[in-house]
């Protein structure tokens, strides 16, 4: 039996009973074809007539702008919405389910069919990369009416003004809002050839799970590269099976593409556990010089001494040099570190330089450079309100909640590089590893020189050089 409820003057959605639910036929052909009918008719031209009215001033300044905040659309762009516009949507695309379950021929497979069609053509909408081949219309000359494309869409997001249709493109002809060039972009964004990157990001696996960490895994480990899962146990063969896959296959993968001015960005995974630096015609860059710059810039003012802890890294050993030159000491309880900052010192032309190095088994200081293999124990020596400023690419656990916990050397983006679309490690959307942003700014400022291994160059240049082309200094912390 179908149950009514009706309050005031609206009378409700009519819902099948638990029971009708449960006895729901796998498939009903005439429930699909009452499905394609009803969204091709009023779903789709309910949705045309609202899409127009969200582009009215009025609505667009309050409600739809949010959704045409991006331009170089992507996948998860197809559902940002506000909170109004995503209960007309489910609205509309009700109307072919709830008639169906009224009428006695819903089905499982015409319900999850519909759903799954939703998805899909949303999210290949707002793919923003070309796909569907010209001779699919060429075969069937009517589909261009019936199913658009994602050139058809991004011309919706650049011009605004056309192409307001939801999946089904003959409402836009009907009514003259197609625009113009859909036709030559779909044809051009096909004959596209690939950019060639002037900048490249190297990464490479560190172990068999590492490969759920990059985007070709789970998006949400993005920001938690050496957790682990209980569920990862469970697809051991199809980690066994990546590992096979890389040794044999083993070709660069890209994974991520960015504009800035007038470069193209990459970021290419390289299907290597180990990664020994390639013997190309190539500028290498490995980010010491700015991490220095910005883990120079994040010592509190007025800071006098500082404590460098963990493993002496390229970056801490030139860090603590620049602090010793600077008049502020540098203190380690690591016999290792302290033997290498003496010869890095000692190469240094500043006598002063000299005196602020000191070894002690002191832990009572406020401002901590952390390194790598900061071990518990020494971590839980850090006083109350002490500075934890990282000196390397990985983050100190956060042990100690009465600690500020800084960031590691990293720089927040401008809002003109494009496609900075994931959490790179554990920062946050839209910063860049210090290692990404010296890699662009070396090729903005066209620099010559490498910087690899033991070399690094003028920290303050790149560190100007960095600000000049729209970086800015990230200054988070966790207290």
């Amino acid at each position: 039996m179908i149950r009514y409820c009706s309050t005031g003057y609206c009378s409700t959605s009519a819902l099948p009973s638990s029971r009708e639910v449960k006895n729901l036929p796998m498939w009903r052909a005439d429930g699909a074809i009452l499905t394609l009918l009803l969204h091709a008719g009023p779903v789709e031209f309910l949705y045309y007539w609202f899409h127009r009215a969200l582009h009215h001033h009025f609505l667009y300044s309050r409600y739809h702008s949010h959704h045409h905040s991006s331009i170089a659309t992507e996948p998860i762009t197809s559902v940002s919405h506000p909170f109004a516009e995503h209960i007309v949507y489910y609205a509309l695309f009700a109307i072919p389910m709830v008639t169906a379950g009224v009428t006695g021929v819903a089905s499982v497979g015409c319900v999850a069919g519909y759903i799954f069609y939703l998805d899909l053509m949303n999210n290949m909408g707002h793919c923003n990369f070309e796909f569907i081949p010209k001779w699919v219309f060429s075969v069937f000359p009517p589909l261009k009416y019936i199913m658009y494309t994602p050139s058809f869409h991004s011309l919706h997001h650049t011009r605004l003004r056309t192409n307001y249709s939801l999946f089904m493109p003959f409402y836009d002809y009907i009514y003259g809002t197609v625009d113009v060039s859909t036709d030559d972009l779909h044809t051009a964004a096909l004959k596209r050839e690939e950019d060639e990157p002037q900048v490249v990001h190297l990464t490479h696996l560190t172990t068999p799970e590492s490969i759920y960490h990059t985007r070709l895994g789970f998006a949400a480990f993005a920001s938690r590269p050496y957790a682990t899962k209980w569920f990862m146990w469970l697809m051991w063969p199809v980690t066994v099976w990546s590992v096979m896959w890389n040794r044999i296959y083993g070709r660069t993968v890209v994974t991520e593409r960015n504009r800035f001015e007038d470069l193209t960005l990459q970021t290419w995974i390289i299907p290597k556990y180990k990664f020994q630096s390639p013997n190309l015609k190539i500028r290498l860059v490995d980010g010491s010089s700015l991490a220095v710059a910005i883990v120079l810039h994040k010592i509190p003012e007025g800071t006098s001494q500082v404590l460098l802890s963990g493993q002496a890294s390229k970056v801490a050993l030139h860090v603590s040099v620049s602090l010793c030159e600077k008049g502020i000491k540098v203190v380690t309880t690591n016999d290792n570190a302290y033997n290498q900052l003496k010869r890095s010192v000692a190469m240094s032309n500043n006598a002063r330089a000299r005196q602020n190095l000191i070894l002690s088994k002191t832990y009572d200081l406020q401002t901590w450079l952390v390194g790598d293999e900061l071990s518990e124990a020494e971590h839980r020596k850090a006083p109350k309100g002490a500075h934890l400023i990282p000196v390397s690419q990985i983050p100190p656990k956060k042990l100690r909640p009465d600690c500020i916990y800084h960031s590691t050397p990293a720089m927040i983006a401008p809002p003109s590089l494009q496609n900075v679309d994931s959490c790179e490690n554990w920062l946050p959307r839209g910063v860049l590893s210090a290692s990404r942003v010296a890699g662009i700014v070396h090729a903005l400022e066209n620099t010559q020189e490498h910087e690899f291994g033991s070399r690094i160059l003028n920290p303050d240049a790149i560190w100007q050089a960095a600000i000049k082309h729209g970086f800015q200094p990230l200054n988070l912390k966790n207290p």
